[in-house]
């Protein structure tokens, strides 16, 4: 099966990545359910503990579906590490034991942590994405089954990699668990059900929004001087397209993705633009990000049918932060507030007034319900593999943001056969490293420039 096919279903692909060899780093053999429902404590190892990785340990280890105790953590950071420690022992000290000895700093701190765990256990993976497939294949190696954080992928080498990873998981009977938390939020389940049986007519148009102030490190001053290069720029992933996709892909993939599960299919190209409006920050010190403020993107589906998306991180400006679905036989709010802030809606108009046709009741947490069905796949011993869609969302976002910095119209198979790999040596970096992203003899780090450098972001 052609993995990069866009409009294979998830379906499909988790069918086909169940018996593809894949470079086979394991036998394709399970290993059986070594956690009976109920029954053994299944251990956690932390990987990543900025405040991601903090929400997904205590989800993981509030889950209801049997006893979770977190018995390792790792991070190239102490204060992160201390920090995410100190704020779960909070309210999770009886599922905790990670003392010092198990607590793990440092570029190989990944492998220590899950040297801890047995086949079976559970390691979260939230660092940064450009680390994604190193610790994947580590856990491959170690037949742990996994929950990672998104995006899984920011250029198109890690995501045939991925792909080829996930093949692997599932050939070893892992279950896999990937953050895009929108399609585990059960009103948009209900509302995927009511487009996908008609109930909008055919769907012609559909809008996403994310526009705000700078968030998180979507802009970063120059390093400090008592700082390297690779440390200033994981501290500040956002800021940064090797470590992060940038802004576009850590922000709007959600957007992306889950509009893309109401079409039923991923968009085939991409049109976009944006710029850098202001390089300097409210105090006028000078900005070294790799972010644009503003984009826009026009993604085309297989049947012509479009998602417009604009993104924005600019102060002052109008905010909106939502996403809506336009057929020929009405209209529906997907997202009304942030990633998947329901409750969704149906109108039998197009301008989304009135008394909705039907709207969504649910008031549960998006983020439990993912880790709710990951462990349900774990204790049932059920196939469950979510790479390979977490992939695809991926590689559709990543198509957009490289129609946007390279000012071309970008296909889905263009993006995922781009031979520009953004961290090529990111499995041998160490504390002494240089960065993948080094800056030129001025001090300025390299910047997407649309119309002047056209086959690659930078």
């Amino acid at each position: 099966m052609d993995f990069s096919n866009p409009n294979l279903s998830r379906r499909q692909v988790i069918k086909a990545s169940g018996t593809l060899a894949a470079g086979a780093l394991l036998p394709n053999i399970g290993f059986g359910n070594v956690h009976p429902a109920g029954a053994d404590t299944i251990q956690v190892a932390l990987v990543g503990c900025g405040g991601r990785g903090g929400g997904a340990a205590a989800n993981a280890l509030s889950t209801k579906q049997g006893p979770m105790k977190l018995v390792a953590m790792a991070d190239v950071f102490q204060d992160r590490l201390d920090d995410c420690h100190g704020n779960l022992i909070k309210n999770f000290a009886g599922q905790m034991e990670v003392p010092k000895e198990k607590q793990f700093v440092g570029f190989d701190g990944y492998k220590q942590a899950m040297d801890c765990l047995k086949p079976g256990d559970v390691v979260i993976l939230t660092t940064p994405p450009a680390f994604r497939w190193v610790h994947f294949q580590y856990a491959i190696s170690k037949k742990l089954n996994v929950f990672m954080e998104k995006p899984v992928t920011t250029d198109g080498p890690t995501s045939k990699k991925m792909l080829e990873l996930a093949a692997q998981a599932s050939a070893a009977g892992l279950k896999v668990g990937v953050g895009l938390m929108s399609r585990h939020t059960v009103g948009l389940q209900q509302l995927h059900d009511k487009v996908s049986s008609g109930e909008l007519g055919e769907i012609i148009l559909m809008r996403g929004y994310r526009m705000h102030g700078p968030a998180a490190s979507f802009e970063s001053t120059p390093k400090p001087d008592n700082m390297s290069h690779l440390e200033y720029q994981i501290r500040r992933f956002h800021s940064f397209l090797w470590a992060s996709g940038g802004c576009f892909s850590d922000f709007y993939i959600h957007h992306i993705d889950h509009l893309s599960w109401m079409k039923n299919g991923w968009p085939v190209s991409a049109q976009g633009l944006g710029g850098r409006h202001y390089r300097v920050n409210s105090d006028g010190v000078p900005l070294i990000d790799q972010n644009f403020d503003s984009y826009s993107v026009e993604y085309t589906y297989a049947d012509g049918s479009k998602f417009f998306f604009d993104g924005r991180c600019v102060n002052g400006a109008h905010g909106q932060f939502s996403s809506y679905i336009h057929g020929t036989k009405g209209s529906a709010i997907a997202a009304r507030t942030g990633d998947c802030g329901g409750p969704a809606a149906i109108f039998s108009n197009q301008t989304l007034t009135g008394t909705p046709k039907w709207i969504a009741t649910d008031r549960t947490n998006p983020y439990q319900n993912e880790w709710e069905t990951l462990m349900k796949a774990i204790r049932n011993n059920t196939p469950y593999n979510e790479v390979p869609r977490g992939v695809q969302a991926s590689v559709a976002t990543s198509m957009g943001r490289m129609a946007a910095h390279t000012g071309q119209v970008i296909t889905y198979d263009q993006m995922l056969n781009c031979e520009h790999s953004f961290a090529p040596n990111v499995d041998k970096l160490t504390s002494t490293s240089d960065s993948p992203l080094m800056p030129d003899a001025t001090g300025k780090y390299p910047v997407p420039q649309p119309g002047i450098v056209i086959d690659r972001e930078y």
